[in-house]
């Protein structure tokens, strides 16, 4: 996992306009990467280059406006009673050891002191920040302590050793700075608690994590607002910070479902039409790669691959990759892609996966892709394997499997198995099982489709079913399907209103067809009873 300085979570916390926090030279941001364990992709050479963020705060990291002593001794000043945080008390155990661990330069001289004082120092950073209001020393701190514990990721344990000598955990000694009006200290707090959460050997759990969670959920959102052009409060941040903030929650949000125990969770929250939201919308690429890194991380787990499937995920990642100008998001699509045949355990939900991808043109997109040369092995290699698979699957490639799954993709098009008669006279009594899912399906797209040609392909193959199967038009009337049909008959697309025409005659003749025999069974009786 690549993770360098104070800001490798987030731009935004990195580049606040306050000298106290900014001046952190030679220190540089890069969104998390590479794999859990046996993990990929690694980064690219590229972006394992030092130095090669465009994080704001470099551009203002000159270097510290004072040295730590320095400082030290105008942060925190003398009194008779104590020591004194610009009018603000704070007791002199506190502010004699802050002093202290200020003046310590180096990790080693740094560690050699967490390791005889871990609990004072948990104590004082979580006095400090709890009971000092000025928002200025409070994200200074709060920077003390992110520094701390990226330096050395088992630091968490100091504040979870704490938390239990004082029979409590350590989440509500952070949750609530989320609540904090300063979106500085709110996004360093996030990060505090990702790191807390992915690094400590105590899970976070209950109430906490769907708290967190919820808050992750709602900063994301904020992302899906401005992505349809609703308009955003303005005042405290610019449109610019505002964006690197919830690359700062997509970070927390990665580095938090390397926790397999995480992942559940998240999907229980709904965390995945979250992701799918922002996806949707138009959002920068580094954030686009956050939130498929995000899938990417799910898909490690096999009951994560056979949940997803509901979320229509590879038609999303299919045209992102089409139009990809940005290797890193290359890489996470594919492997993404990579994750969902391999990890997948049950050949059904490989099967789908490999389907889906092939209707989504995925083949022809992984040819041109093979064509072109990356310094990233990681990537020639998940094509190679891509185009193993998918190739597989389209040998055994049925004309109902292609059906299915252009229909999953929500992509109808003109395809030849629509007009086929053949298939229809064997495949429309298909439709009806694992409780009519694809019928489903088909009427949910004339309710909620906008593409005239899915609308005009959908009312045709409504009206193909009910012709080929006899009980159809039940079945369709049960699921909505024929007022969905009728509402499309004065659609202003001619195509679309010629089809839902050509569906309704279906649907009444297939009735009178079926009227007519009734009748003619029923004559010899009527004829018997009269004589």
């Amino acid at each position: 996992m690549v993770l360098t300085g104070v800001g490798e979570l987030c731009p935004a916390v990195a580049s606040s306009s306050l000298g106290l926090v900014t001046g952190r030279a030679g220190l540089s941001w890069r969104p998390p990467e590479g794999r859990p364990d046996s993990a990929r992709p690694a980064p690219s050479r590229s972006e394992r280059r030092p130095g090669s963020s465009s994080c704001p705060r470099e551009s203002r990291a000159a270097g510290r406006a004072e040295s730590s002593g320095e400082k030290s001794g105008r942060l925190w000043e003398a009194s008779g009673r104590g020591r004194r945080r610009r009018g603000q008390m704070i007791s002199a155990e506190d502010c004699e050891f802050i002093q202290r661990f200020e003046m310590k330069r180096s990790p080693e001289e740094k560690q050699e002191m967490l390791q005889t004082e871990g609990s004072q120092c948990a104590k004082t950073f979580i006095n400090l920040m709890t009971h000092i209001s000025k928002e200025q020393t409070v994200q200074y701190i709060l920077t003390m302590v992110d520094d701390m514990l990226q330096e050395n990721h088992q630091r968490v344990s100091i504040f979870f050793d704490y938390a239990r000598r004082s029979k409590n955990t350590a989440w509500p000694y952070f949750l609530p700075m989320l609540n904090r009006q300063d979106p500085f200290t709110v996004h360093m707090a996030a990060r505090i608690i990702a790191k807390l959460a992915a690094w400590g050997k105590e899970l976070m759990e209950g109430s906490d994590l769907n708290y967190y969670f919820n808050w992750i959920k709602t900063q994301l959102s904020s992302q899906k607002l401005r992505g349809s052009g609703v308009a955003v409060e303005t005042g405290m941040v610019s449109s610019n910070d505002s964006s690197q903030y919830v690359q700062c929650v997509a970070g927390c949000l990665q580095l938090m479902l390397r926790v397999n125990e995480y992942r559940f969770a998240w999907v229980e929250a709904d965390g995945v039409n979250c992701i799918m939201g922002v996806l949707s919308n138009k959002c920068g690429f580094q954030l686009q790669y956050q939130m498929i890194f995000s899938i990417w991380l799910l898909a490690f787990s096999p009951q994560m691959c056979e949940h997803l499937r509901r979320y229509n995920i590879i038609p999303v990642l299919s045209d992102i990759l089409q139009e990809s100008v940005k290797e890193k998001v290359t890489r996470i699509i594919l492997a993404a892609f990579r994750n969902f045949l391999e990890k997948s355990t049950e050949r059904e939900t490989r099967q789908e996966y490999a389907l889906a991808m092939i209707q989504c043109k995925v083949l022809k997109q992984l040819e041109n892709l093979e064509q072109q040369k990356y310094d990233d092995e990681d990537i020639s290699e998940d094509i190679k394997f891509l185009l193993e698979k998918l190739g597989e699957s389209v040998q055994d490639l049925s004309s109902f499997d292609e059906y299915s799954s252009e229909l999953k993709s929500g992509r109808l098009e003109w395809s030849p198995v629509h007009k086929s008669e053949k298939f229809w006279r064997e495949n429309a009594v298909r439709l009806n099982e694992k409780n009519y899912e694809l019928l489903k399906i088909l009427t949910k797209l004339l309710e909620v489709s906008d593409d005239p040609q899915v609308l005009a392909v959908a009312a045709h193959d409504v009206g193909e079913y009910v012709r080929h199967y006899p009980r159809g038009k039940r079945v369709i009337e049960q699921l909505g399907g024929k007022q969905l049909v009728m509402n499309h008959m004065h659609h202003e697309d001619q195509q679309v209103r010629y089809n839902a025409l050509l569906a309704v005659q279906k649907l009444m003749v297939h009735n009178w067809e079926y009227l007519g025999k009734q009748l003619q069974s029923e004559q010899p009786q009527t004829a018997a009873a009269r004589s």
